[in-house]
């Protein structure tokens, strides 16, 4: 055989490749098992090679190729199996991804290394196949007791089953193992958040800052938003974030930005700017119900508006009418990262919008990529990503008033109402259920705080306590939290002197009969630090009126921001002690309760927090100025929406 050495045989060329590829010399090794396959088709040893160096290069097609062929040639070859079922999880192709990963450790039975049941068992859980996953990490645990991946992976599984006292526990036990990994610190207060159980609250935020200001690990972005962080600390948690996570799922090749679309300004030539939303929650999520109508009510003599979807479709009403919302509706859960920029340059598209952000099931090998080219971030996510890939976040004067500036990667765009968009569809005259049925007592007030359980802090609750307290044969109405949040958070009841019997708690319900049990409640206690956003919305919406704190991020700030723009800003507060205070003083007058109630009622035709219509010209107005600077040649610049 002949390449730029020469080898007596295969098997020496084979020696010569392996050595190459121990020491890093990738592109020298792909030349030899190419000279050796040239020469011997059915090498199975130089294919699978070939393959390894070829993915470690970032030629992702030609190693999945060269895997596969060498799994035709060697069914039994476990290592194969392996590496392929890595690149098609990485791809997205999971179901296969996870069969592989299967099959691979049924050859390799009878070996003791738990990393590969590590990874199967990740694989498992992004498939949703809760009950596969925790025997497949039971197992993981048992090989290796004192490995923290297997631990931390066990706490995925866990709380994904809704197991998160145990989650919390798993997740623990993963950080005293391998302290470097910090992140097990997030992921362990959030399970306890998640499940209300406050035993270790306080020390783990305490840890969580301190990783965070050290700057000695990653700190969950997501996590430091419900934590009493400050908008400094929370922009130093998402750029190390990015640099350690995100940055490294895009190959070298991905940093390259994609040719301008052939389209000069919005208006140069009567072309439409094409704007793109990526997102994994098109389907029945809090983003759909608050997004569906801007969507349909683009202006499709200026915009073309695409959808790419890498999330369920769950076969619902919601998923089929934001299908035919769109002029294109892209499913890309099957399709890796090179294949969707392909998808976004083929539809030339000129913005694209990112709906998710630092949330679940958010995709890091997108979030790290210059998909198109200007990148924006909306709605999904309250805060900066931290990284250079998005040149724009799209804020109000509340959210993300011009000072804030110096804590955010992305210019800010401030919108002159609200930064949240509102859906005139959702649900608002669905049957009213009565008292009885929801829990609640035949008489007195009703406090709702339909927030997530896992926004509730102990200061928070403590607070509420003291507002049920101040008011006789009063309850307070909360999302289930699971039977053991509910268990803790009766204690917690009990231990501030409140009649457990007190606390209320309402099972998930589809939309409208959720939205239906709105017209049951007084007045809703909004969460602090992490406000709410659509459950404020759904609040408002149904004329409930919302009593808030305000503070200093983005997501403390999110309640105020939407009630200035209903209308109804005296229920906002600057402190705890003037939130309790407003409280009860309304519980006492219902007089101006109902006023509240009748403007919100007045608002929903009129305020501009639901003025869709509105809202999307405003937004369409920020994507023109967006453009215009790209086609300009000037860099993203922070600028203010002129109000209609």
């Amino acid at each position: 055989m002949s390449t730029a050495r020469h080898f007596a045989s295969p098997a020496e060329a084979l020696g010569y490749a392996l050595t190459l590829h121990q020491s890093g010399r990738l592109a020298e090794c792909g030349a030899v098992c190419r000279a050796i396959l040239a020469v011997q088709p059915d090498h199975h040893g130089a294919s699978f090679l070939l393959g390894v160096a070829a993915f470690a290069l970032g030629r992702v097609e030609e190693s999945r190729r060269c895997l596969a062929v060498t799994i035709a040639l060697k069914p039994d070859l476990a290592d194969a199996c392996l590496n392929l079922a890595l690149l098609l999880r990485r791809r997205g192709r999971l179901a296969e991804a996870a069969a592989l990963q299967a099959r691979a450790l049924r050859l390799a039975s009878g070996q003791a290394d738990a990393g590969p049941v590590i990874v199967l068992g990740a694989m498992l859980r992004e498939l949703g196949r809760t009950a596969a996953t925790r025997a497949v990490l039971r197992r993981a645990v048992a090989l290796a007791p004192d490995d923290a991946e297997a631990w931390r992976e066990s706490g995925h599984g866990l709380r994904d089953g809704g197991e998160l006292a145990a989650a919390a526990t798993a997740y623990g036990r993963a950080y005293r193992l391998d302290p470097s990994r910090t992140e097990s610190l997030g992921d362990q207060l959030h399970a306890a958040l998640s499940h209300c159980d406050w035993s270790a609250y306080d020390a783990l935020c305490r840890q969580v800052l301190a990783v965070i200001d050290s700057g000695r690990g990653i700190a969950l972005p997501l996590l430091t938003l419900l934590i009493d962080s400050s908008a400094a600390q929370q922009d130093r948690a998402a750029r190390h974030f990015h640099r350690a996570v995100v940055q490294p799922a895009a190959p070298p090749q991905a940093a390259t930005v994609p040719a301008t679309p052939s389209l000069n300004a919005p208006s140069g030539d009567g072309g439409r700017l094409t704007v793109a939303y990526l997102s994994a929650d098109f389907h029945e999520h809090a983003t759909a119900y608050l997004a569906a109508e801007l969507f349909e009510r683009h202006d499709r003599e200026s915009f073309r508006v695409v959808a790419c979807s890498y999330g369920p479709d769950d076969g619902s009403p919601m998923r089929r009418r934001l299908e035919a919302a769109f002029d294109a509706f892209h499913d890309v859960r099957g399709c890796d990262a090179d294949a969707v920029q392909a998808s976004l340059a083929a539809e030339g598209v000129h913005i694209l919008v990112d709906l998710k952000g630092y949330t679940r099931h958010a995709r890091f090998d997108l979030l790290a990529r210059r998909l198109a080219p200007v990148q924006v971030a909306y709605l999904g996510y309250p805060g900066t990503m931290g990284g250079d890939a998005f040149d724009y976040v799209i804020g109000d004067r509340f959210v993300t008033p011009p000072e804030h500036q110096p804590h955010y990667r992305e210019r800010l765009v401030i919108m002159p109402d609200s930064y949240q968009v509102n859906d005139r569809r959702r649900p608002l005259d669905g049957p009213v259920p009565d008292r009885a049925a929801c829990g609640l007592p035949p008489d007195g007030f009703v406090f709702c705080a339909f927030n997530a359980p896992f926004k509730i802090t102990p200061s928070l609750f403590a607070l509420w306590m003291r507002v049920l307290g101040r008011v006789p044969g009063s309850v307070l109405w909360l999302q289930h939290p699971g039977r053991a949040g509910a268990d803790n958070l009766r204690r917690e009841a009990a231990r501030r002197g409140v009649d457990p019997d007190r606390l209320v708690f309402a099972p998930h319900k589809p939309q409208a009969e959720h939205l239906a049990r709105y017209r049951l409640a007084d007045l809703f206690l909004d969460s602090f630090p992490y406000t709410g956003h659509t459950t404020v919305s759904d609040a408002l919406w149904m004329g409930l009126p919302v009593v808030t704190r305000i503070g200093d991020t983005f997501a403390s700030r999110v309640a105020a921001g939407l009630l200035n723009a209903a209308g109804l800003p005296e229920t906002v507060t600057t402190s705890f002690d003037g939130y309790e205070a407003l409280a009860v003083r309304l519980a006492g007058d219902p007089a101006t309760l109902d006023g509240y109630r009748r403007r919100l009622t007045t608002a929903r035709a009129t305020a501009p927090l639901f003025d869709t219509p509105r809202f999307t010209h405003h937004l369409e107005s920020a994507y023109r100025t967006m453009w215009g600077r790209h086609a300009a040649g000037l860099p993203p610049a922070s600028f203010t929406v002129p109000p209609l």
